[in-house]
């Protein structure tokens, strides 16, 4: 029996709970506008849940995949230990899950484009089809592969893209079979956040990651200037969301997203103060938790 619960405690870390709000945050915003508009439902809004969730933990594996066999994962990484990196879980297992997982969002991802559209939107049922395949492709391909695109800088260019753009303004036309643009603001400021979680990631390991030869934008940038990279999106987020609030203001209410302005400005002078990379690791939880709470609120205010 113990041994079995510390075999399902190794795969829980691997899959790494702690990032599975932040990948819905979009979602959930998403939904509140759907609500607000009146074409909001339950079952799609549940499958967009546990499609999205999909795509995370595959992404949780398959980076913990590529990073552990190009051995970026090493005794010199500051984050937490990886899967491979203990060898807790070998290579093979874990190519095993991510195989599995791979099936798995690919029939929750036709689950959910048929639900939404059916037969009757055949256009958006493809395209949405294929969004879903780009969406797999794109969460393995981050870190497995020769070309792996966050081994080239280009990882917040993905994440802008699918955790802002595809998640809030995609997650909407499943439930409205358009776009709106209600959506545009929201998805960008959830786009921005996202991005500035993993450039907190890539800060924190970016002495052991250069190293590695894994070439991300800190890399690149370097100490100086990545901060104000990372000072540049939250900014433009905050920026970004009060523009949504005031364009579409009915009551005081709406405003009640400003709150999660103050950890977000609280962070900033932390990381700007920062001289240890190691010392960044609360301060991505606090962001990953923070743009939840902006998500959840801007949703709620919106529909109040």
């Amino acid at each position: 029996m113990d041994s079995i619960m510390q075999n399902i405690s190794i795969w829980v870390s691997a899959i790494r709970l702690r990032t599975l709000p932040l990948s819905i945050s979009g979602i959930i915003l998403a939904s509140c506008l759907a609500y607000y508009n009146g074409v909001f439902k339950w079952h799609i809004f549940l499958l967009a849940i546990l499609t999205t969730l999909s795509f995370q933990i595959l992404s949780n594996l398959a980076n913990d995949y590529g990073d552990g066999i190009k051995g970026t994962d090493n005794n010199n990484r500051i984050g937490p230990e990886r899967a491979i990196q203990t060898g807790k879980i070998t290579p093979e297992e874990l190519l095993n899950a991510i195989k599995i997982n791979v099936l798995l969002s690919i029939c929750l991802s036709f689950l959910l484009v048929f639900s939404a559209f059916g037969v009757k939107h055949f256009l958006l049922t493809i395209t949405f089809f294929f969004l879903g395949l780009g969406s797999v492709v794109a969460a393995v391909r981050y870190t497995i592969g020769d070309n792996a695109y966050g081994y080239r800088g280009l990882g917040d260019i993905f994440v802008f893209i699918f955790f802002g753009l595809v998640s809030v303004m995609g997650c909407y036309v499943l439930f409205a079979k358009q776009v709106h643009h209600v959506t545009f603001l929201p998805a960008c400021t959830i786009g921005l956040l996202s991005t500035a979680v993993l450039n907190l990631n890539n800060m924190r390991d970016r002495i052991s990651d250069e190293v590695s030869n894994k070439v991300t934008l800190a890399v690149k940038f370097g100490e100086k200037k990545i901060k104000s990279y990372h000072n540049i999106l939250i900014v433009l987020a905050i920026v970004l969301s009060s523009l949504f609030g005031i364009l579409y203001y009915t009551k005081p209410i709406n405003l009640i997203f400003i709150i999660a302005y103050i950890p977000l400005l609280i962070h900033l002078k932390k990381v700007n103060k920062n001289k240890e990379p190691k010392l960044l690791n609360p301060e991505l939880k606090k962001l990953a938790l923070t743009t939840v709470l902006l998500a959840i609120l801007m949703g709620i205010g919106h529909i109040l």
